[in-house]
């Protein structure tokens, strides 16, 4: 009753007309005079919405106003705004303006900024045109990802500090605005760190808890792009924590790094054109033993999957886990998979849901099935391992002193595996050797695809910056894997190790027993 009595104040005539909505109006038409004289709303581009703050009202039922499209920014007034309701209905329209103004319309962003609102519980959102944000995303055309490191103002963006890697996801554009939607709601997925999604030659969006955050933030991001934009025309790699000369696939030293930024500042070109090599590791017998993840971790997640389930079954990140286990254990019993048993309804009770997810996920960990469901809630059980100090990651001994010479030599270097990304995160950061993510760049999991399909490794070559695929090094003890790299372009060492499984006679790859050999 309360729900309904708060949607049906926040629609009434009163509140709409109220002190704290014609204040967020104003200040949206402030904040699009501000940001056009930044060149970030220019020609009716962009667009800005805030939600009204009232300490009277739910969040979920704050009121949204946002800027319309096709309306010169930078002579707003706060009766041109448009106020909707927290589900993205609209509730106010402005009265039309006499010839040679359009009808009033609403952005046509609308739809993305909803998204930011309702899965990520967005206070504000910023859609800029700012010419850095869109040229950035030209230098690597084929990037998923925008990328930069130590840099200052990295700080200014929510959850993050200078020795931090800021990444962006970056998401091709489209006809239309509103066509973007999902791929925007998937990158938001897929990056959920990320306050931000760039647009390939259009510009980005940014969003905050408050307007404040979400202004700080966009003047970073710009501050950023304009930054790699110019270390890009000295030839200077943004990306890694040297900033040295983007690199040629040649190592140079002393005066020849020198002489090689000087030339690119005389000559204005792009002297050491970027080639970026990267390497690519799968993590069960290449770097980490087979028996660690069968004989430690999946005996942990398995004794273990009761307690979670139980202790953290109202927490969103278990309710999460469990749909995605649902709609799998459906698709399971449609294909006949043994082992699969129905998951009753929630109203069924606490104690009759678990037992039927704990009975599947034994099934799926016996069969050793690479499923996102199963892997993303055995990383959640894992990381309480860590946590407690229950578990340990383990690399062999030759791993981190070849980490951190590739880090050394500015050769990036990404893992995939059919863990979680979170699994594969916890094992490398609790090593007996210490916290080895700071020479990896990224993970990839089965999320970007089967690790025995050529398009999985198309699909990362595109993501990680690199020219051509030939540039990657995927390095695997799976000969099937090695097969599917192969046809994708990739360069391929397999990894022989204790407890390996023998390789086919006359495999065609050549073969590593240590990444001292690398």
């Amino acid at each position: 009753m309360a729900s309904m009595a708060a949607a049906s104040m926040v629609s009434s005539q009163a509140y709409l007309e109220g002190k704290a909505v014609r204040e967020t109006r104003a200040l949206v038409s402030d904040l699009c005079r501000h940001f056009y004289s930044q060149g970030w709303v220019t020609g009716t581009g962009g667009s800005i919405t805030i939600k009204v703050h009232d300490d009277a009202v739910p969040k979920p039922h704050q009121l949204i106003v946002m800027s319309p499209s096709g309306v010169q920014k930078e002579r707003m007034v706060p009766e041109d705004m448009y106020v909707l309701s927290g589900a993205g209905a609209v509730l106010s329209v402005p009265s039309p303006k006499p010839y040679p103004n359009k009808p009033p319309k609403c952005t046509d962003c609308a739809p993305l900024f909803m998204k930011a609102y309702q899965t990520r519980n967005a206070g504000a959102v910023i859609h800029s045109h700012g010419m850095e944000s869109c040229i950035v995303t030209m230098i690597h055309p084929f990037s998923k990802e925008f990328r930069i490191t130590h840099m200052e103002m990295i700080k200014g963006i929510q959850g993050h500090g200078y020795h931090d890697e800021l990444v962006v996801p970056i998401i091709e554009n489209t006809p239309y605005e509103s066509e973007l939607t999902d791929s925007l709601s998937e990158a938001m997925a897929a990056y959920p760190k990320a306050t931000a999604v760039l647009v390939r030659n259009h510009g980005i969006y940014v969003w905050g808890d408050t307007w404040i955050s979400a202004k700080t933030q966009a003047e970073c991001y710009h501050y950023l792009f304009d930054a790699a934009i110019k270390l890009h025309q000295l030839g200077i790699d943004w990306t890694t924590a040297s900033h040295g000369p983007i690199s040629t696939g040649k190592e140079l030293q002393g005066k020849d790094r020198l002489s090689a930024v000087r030339a690119g500042l005389q000559n204005g070109n792009h002297v050491l054109e970027p080639s970026r090599k990267c390497i690519v590791l799968d993590i069960e017998g290449t770097t980490t033993p087979i028996s660690f993840v069968t004989d430690v971790l999946f005996p942990y997640a398995r004794d273990n999957v009761r307690k979670h389930l139980t202790s953290t079954y109202d927490s969103e990140e278990t309710k999460d886990d469990v749909k995605l286990l649902r709609a799998q254990v459906e698709d399971d019993l449609k294909q006949g998979v043994a082992g699969a048993v129905p998951i009753p309804p929630d109203g069924a009770g606490k104690e009759a849901v678990i037992d039927s997810l704990v009975a599947n996920i034994e099934a799926m960990i016996k069969a050793d099935r690479k499923i996102t469901s199963l892997k993303q809630l055995q990383g959640h059980i894992w990381r309480t391992g860590y946590e407690n100090k229950e578990l340990q990651g383990i690399v062999y001994e030759d791993v981190p002193e070849a980490l951190k010479k590739w880090h050394a030599n500015d050769i990036k270097v990404y893992i995939y595996s059919s863990g979680s990304r979170e699994a594969q995160r916890l094992i490398f950061g609790n090593t007996p050797f210490g916290d080895l993510r700071k020479y990896l760049c990224g993970y990839f999991d089965t999320t970007v695809g089967n690790k025995r399909e050529a398009k999985s490794y198309f699909e990362i070559s595109q993501s990680v910056g690199v020219d051509k695929p030939s540039q990657i090094l995927f390095v695997t003890d799976v000969f099937q894997e090695a097969v599917a790299a192969k046809a994708a372009g990739l360069e391929v060492l397999i990894s022989v190790r204790p407890g390996n499984a023998p390789l086919p006679e006359n495999h065609g790859f050549k073969t590593v027993s240590s990444f001292t050999e690398i």
